[in-house]
């Protein structure tokens, strides 16, 4: 192939590229648009929009209102093209969940599943995620991956748990799973896919630091865009962070660990009822020992989110299974004791709630091949 050859062929692929991100971003545009934000020429720009819909990459829904000459065609990605996996591995569960480009969960799913490092354990997990991938009729082409977030902190590689002493799974491999599966496999530490989801939705900042509130609680930091892993991959572990050397003694062998206080198992045992419960009848009936047992949460929350703030200024995010339950009044507690011994003030507009749940570590997790899926376009 001669070098002009592939010059052209270069060119052509970027051009597909750029009118394809734009679309992507926009959400939904008109060929003149793109044309104009593009500076691209209406042959080029039409030949690679009807290179796209050929491909089924794109489509057409509907008119945009007329200006006075012909309705312009409105242009979307076809969202669900591709389908990314999402699984979240817990000591007595998995979430699953399946994702479109958007990052929007389409389906979701609980499965009570107790762990254990044994073929088949892995095996009907395997088995339940083929299972959930016929049952919503996806075809085999249209899956991306499946992505599993673990508690566990993972190699480099993404290969292997390094540290799982919250399910015993140390050691874990990816291949445990990737042995029965027709896809692509990605293993990686659930603080960081939920980070992930987090960083997806809140594309503007730059840095923050993210709460994550599950059963166990975990953490993640996210510099210049990029979630941090650290030159040994705990960058982020805020749950072990002493807050009373004194304190109950948490999984790590350590005492007083924020895990052992801020954890919705922490929540759960001082409240002496399961989240639900706890918080019906928090709300509803204003119970003065829920009301007093949230309270020493949201103080335990706030001395450690004032102190991690500290050291790195930057929006703080709430995350995972309690996120949900938070409301105006727990972020303006939160934020006043945060301040009240704090040199350097955080209003309450630098604290973000996220919206996804239990889920968050399984949808963040899936974004992972529909990250890679976008950006090879």
């Amino acid at each position: 192939m001669s070098e002009k050859g592939l010059t052209n062929i270069s060119v052509k692929k970027i051009n597909r590229s750029k009118v394809y991100q734009y679309i992507y971003r926009k959400k939904i545009t008109s060929k003149l648009q793109i044309v104009q934000d593009l500076q691209m020429g209406l042959s080029t720009v039409s030949q690679n929009l009807n290179l796209l819909e050929q491909d089924g990459l794109i489509e057409k829904n509907g008119y945009f209102e007329s200006t006075g000459g012909r309705k312009a065609n409105a242009i979307q990605i076809v969202s669900d093209f591709r389908i990314s996996i999402g699984i979240g591995i817990l000591k007595n569960m998995f979430h699953i969940t399946a994702v479109d480009l958007y990052g929007n969960a389409l389906y979701t799913n609980t499965i009570p599943f107790p762990y254990s490092n044994t073929p088949d354990y892995y095996k009907q997990v395997t088995d339940k995620i083929k299972e959930f991938i016929a049952t919503n009729q996806y075809d085999e082409e249209k899956i991306l991956g499946v992505s599993i977030a673990t508690q566990g902190i993972t190699s480099p590689d993404h290969s292997t748990v390094l540290y799982g002493n919250i399910m015993n799974n140390t050691g874990m491999i990816l291949e445990d799973f990737s042995r029965y599966l027709p896809y692509p496999c990605y293993l990686e530490h659930d603080s960081k896919s939920a980070a992930f989801l987090e960083l997806w939705k809140h594309p503007e900042l730059d840095s923050a630091v993210v709460f994550l509130l599950n059963r166990n609680l975990g953490g993640a930091i996210i510099t210049n865009h990029q979630i941090h892993q650290g030159s040994s991959m705990h960058s982020g572990t805020i749950e072990h962070i002493c807050i009373n050397p004194d304190g109950p003694l948490c999984y790590c062998g350590n005492r007083g660990c924020l895990e052992t206080y801020c954890s919705a198992n922490a929540l759960e045992q001082a409240a002496g009822m399961n989240i639900k419960d706890f918080f019906s009848l928090l709300r509803e009936k204003k119970s003065p020992q829920l009301t007093q047992i949230w309270k020493d949460y949201l103080h335990h929350l706030a001395f450690a989110m004032k102190n991690i703030n500290l050291i790195i200024d930057a929006p703080i995010i709430i995350s995972g299974y309690l996120a949900p339950y938070f409301l105006e009044d727990d972020i303006a507690y939160l934020t006043k004791h945060i301040n009240v011994s704090s040199p350097f003030a955080l209003n309450k507009e630098h604290i973000f709630v996220g919206t996804n749940g239990q889920y968050t570590p399984a949808i963040g997790a899936a974004l992972f091949y529909v990250n890679q899926f976008i950006h090879a376009i």
